[in-house]
């Protein structure tokens, strides 16, 4: 069959432009696994923060903000950054990051916030902006927005091979299943540079990284009104959920290949280690434990646009895709169907041309 756009990759970047251009044009979303969001959107820490990847996201995580509200995805939660007084530079370098930016940061005393914050903890900085994400409502969402728009969704449909033959691209995927589209759109996350090769196209080094994650039952139970608590440096992260349970990370990035990964035994130990010289909480048990893939352009930025030949990638987008992905579905659509782009988005920047060959 043809289409104008076959999409490789059904998480959260490909489900989020087939649903911006599925009225628009005849969209393929082609997904290696049996169901689409296996390894990254389905297992994120699903949250939303202006803070998290840097000033340079910052504008697509804000831009993503109002619509992920208007459709209810977004929950409140709020954020603090701690630190101890060794790391007052740290503090004072993420306040200056964002001051000339929208995001609304303060310093506080992170003692009355957190209960159990050992006594070092003694410098904080609010984000009060921060919010859970509904991530599997919006995924689903997306998908079904994309089907009822006439989007053919093919799982378990792993591109084998692709070329570009008279202008069109003849795609192979396994089973022996076969599709035609003029422009082939990667956004296959950890997989990206893989599915570049087997399209003949270059690979600009996207990267996939391990993230773990661990739900705890402590002593006491994570209060409701805990916020999203985050070291300043980059140690760890760790939020309440529902039955008292808390979510925490190490925040490690392990350069693994795309493959279904799992939480390594070191890295859950060390998760533990870190929080216990937060708080003095006692983990009563670890009750499960998992990692997803989190995937990086060489400068951490993502990617959208053409290459060559009708390639278009959507790919790199770290761990910020779901927080992102309203506004990058709108530059995606802007840049294929040649619209506007969407206001205070400088879509330059993230133009894979800005990657030697």
């Amino acid at each position: 069959m043809s289409f104008d756009i076959a999409i490789v990759g059904a998480g959260i970047a490909g489900a989020s432009l087939a649903a911006a251009i599925g009225d628009r044009a005849r969209v393929l979303l082609l997904e290696g696994e049996e169901r689409p969001g296996y390894h990254a959107t389905g297992r994120s820490a699903a949250f939303w923060s202006e803070t998290y990847g840097g000033p340079h996201i910052q504008p697509l995580t804000t831009a993503s903000g109002p619509m992920l509200q208007a459709g209810g995805y977004l929950d409140p939660l709020g954020a603090v950054h701690i630190g101890r007084d060794e790391d007052a530079a740290a503090i004072e370098a993420l306040l200056d990051e964002f001051a000339a930016t929208p995001v609304a940061l303060s310093a506080v005393d992170p003692q009355p916030l957190i209960p159990g914050l050992r006594a070092e903890w003694t410098l904080g900085v609010g984000e009060p902006t921060c919010a859970y994400i509904d991530v599997a409502r919006l995924h689903g969402d997306y998908l079904q927005q994309a089907t009822r728009s006439g989007t053919r969704i093919e799982s378990g449909a792993r591109l084998e091979a692709a070329s570009r033959q008279a202008g069109v691209w003849r795609i192979e995927t396994e089973h022996g299943r076969s599709f035609e589209a003029t422009i082939l759109v990667d956004a296959a996350g950890a997989w990206a540079d893989e599915v570049a090769t087997r399209c003949g196209v270059a690979p600009i080094g996207i990267t996939p990284y391990r993230r773990t994650m661990v739900q705890l039952q402590t002593d006491p139970a994570a209060p409701a009104t805990l916020p999203f608590v985050i070291d300043v440096n980059g140690g760890f992260y760790f939020k309440p959920e529902a039955g008292g349970r808390l979510w925490l990370s190490p925040h490690d990035e392990h350069p693994v290949p795309a493959h279904d990964v799992a939480a390594e035994e070191l890295d859950v130990a060390i998760a533990i280690d870190r929080l216990e010289r937060a708080v003095d909480w006692r983990v009563v048990r670890v009750e499960r434990r998992w990692a997803g893939l989190r995937s990086f352009a060489p400068d951490r930025l993502p990617v959208y646009g053409s290459a060559e030949s009708c390639f278009f990638w959507f790919a790199g987008q770290g761990g910020f895709g779901i927080q992102t992905a309203p506004a990058a579905a709108r530059i995606g659509a802007a840049l294929l169907l040649d619209t506007a782009m969407p206001d205070g988005i400088d879509a330059a920047r993230y133009a894979p041309s800005r990657f030697k060959r």
